[in-house]
């Protein structure tokens, strides 16, 4: 009989990528995963029965602040991992002159993967430094991408206010020149409209805060642009990012109706967005069962997709073989009202929760104790194994 560290039994398993879609259960050894299917014949070390719940490839959040001073960011791991997620990106938090100091402080002590997508401005994600166009130099931000190829997926441009293409069109030039991907947040001026920014986006390049007020991703009539549909066909990737001020029922209801999704599900999680949204990644996943997409879509845009769109198709699923990142859920039934950033409400009757996280195969969460030994058993312990 083979054995196991831990032992995940009779839970539901979502793993698109490997077409899983049933009770089944996981078992992990030196931190990876060793096999999924129902009844294993396993001796484990350590188990949990999760069964009444959805176990799927640790959440991948593409979209958070973990560095730097926009809005307050929040370090990762309590912030994540209580929340199924096990990887992030930060998006613009530092610039190429404070990514070594990023790297350093955030990303290396963090129990939760941490990729970074570094700021077209040099200072980064600071406030006023953000609409200084001398900071927005391509050659230098790639540099920085470069230079940390383990950890720097991209460029990242946002909340530029000024006429011109220098911080959209300066993180595209990044991209390019490091051979990456950039994630835009944008605004439109009369100088330069959102069906151009869509123009110079290259496939793999992201547009986030596709259902922020200020997008016209739908026309007069309510119907989604035809450019954006043509943006979508070329290869473009929409990102959700929902954000304190970002996601609004009244584009994505319309949107998500006429068939257009977004590619990721993603928070733009900081200390406003945690707040009267409750943008965490179970509570927007459940805003999307909410209207109307299905759980096996949900769990697809929060694992297997996002990890492609990054460029680390290695993670979002339970292949055997792959590190052990696993998100177990309560997907609970009743009576929900769910909140944008306009403050508007949306009922449900489904909230996701989550109840186990394991990260490299160690248990970090664990919401009721599954895992753990009763008390009246444990005899005279002091602290029990980790």
């Amino acid at each position: 009989m083979a054995v196991c560290d831990l032992l995940l039994r009779g839970g539901h398993v979502i793993d698109p990528k490997n077409s899983v879609d049933g009770i089944a259960d996981v078992a992990i050894s030196d931190s990876t995963i060793q096999a999924v299917g129902a009844n294993l014949n396993v001796e484990a070390k350590r188990s949990a029965d999760v069964s009444g719940l959805y176990v799927t490839p640790g959440l991948i959040d593409i979209h958070v602040h973990v560095y730097g001073g926009y809005n307050g960011w929040l370090f990762p791991d309590q912030h994540s991992l209580p929340n199924g997620v096990t990887t992030v990106v930060d998006t613009g938090g530092p610039g190429w002159k404070d990514i070594d100091d990023c790297i350093e402080t955030i990303v290396k002590p963090s129990m939760t993967r941490v990729y970074i997508l570094v700021n077209i401005v040099g200072a980064g994600m600071i406030g006023s430094p953000e609409q200084d166009v001398t900071e927005m130099i391509p050659e230098k931000c790639a540099e920085a991408i470069r230079r940390y190829p383990d950890h720097c997926i991209g460029a990242k441009a946002a909340h530029f206010g000024g006429p011109g293409w220098e911080s959209a069109g300066g993180a595209l030039e990044a991209a390019r020149l490091s051979d990456t991907i950039a994630m835009i947040d944008f605004a439109p001026k009369p100088t330069r409209s959102y069906k151009q920014l869509l123009e110079r986006m290259e496939p793999g390049d992201m547009h986030t805060h596709l259902y922020a007020s200020h997008i016209p991703l739908l026309d007069d009539s309510k119907k989604v642009n035809d450019y954006v549909w043509q943006a979508r066909e070329r290869g473009v990737l929409f990102d959700t990012g929902h954000g304190g001020g970002s996601f609004w029922f009244r584009i994505a209801v319309p949107a998500m109706e006429q068939g257009f999704p977004p590619d990721t599900i993603s928070t733009d999680l900081h200390k406003s967005s945690r707040l009267a949204p409750n943008a965490v990644m179970p509570a927007t996943m459940s805003k999307f069962l909410a209207m109307g997409m299905s759980l096996q879509e949900v769990i697809y845009r929060s694992t297997q997709r996002p990890a492609e769109v990054i460029r680390h198709p290695e993670l979002g699923h339970l292949t055997p073989g792959a590190v052990a990142d696993v998100a177990v859920l309560d997907m609970r039934q009743g009576n929900f009202g769910f909140v944008d950033s306009g403050k508007a409400r949306l009922p449900g009757r489904h909230r996701l929760e989550c109840e186990m996280t394991v990260r490299a195969g160690r248990i970090v969460w664990d919401l009721n104790g599954r895992s753990r030994q009763d008390w009246t058993s444990a005899g005279n312990y002091t602290q029990l194994d980790a």
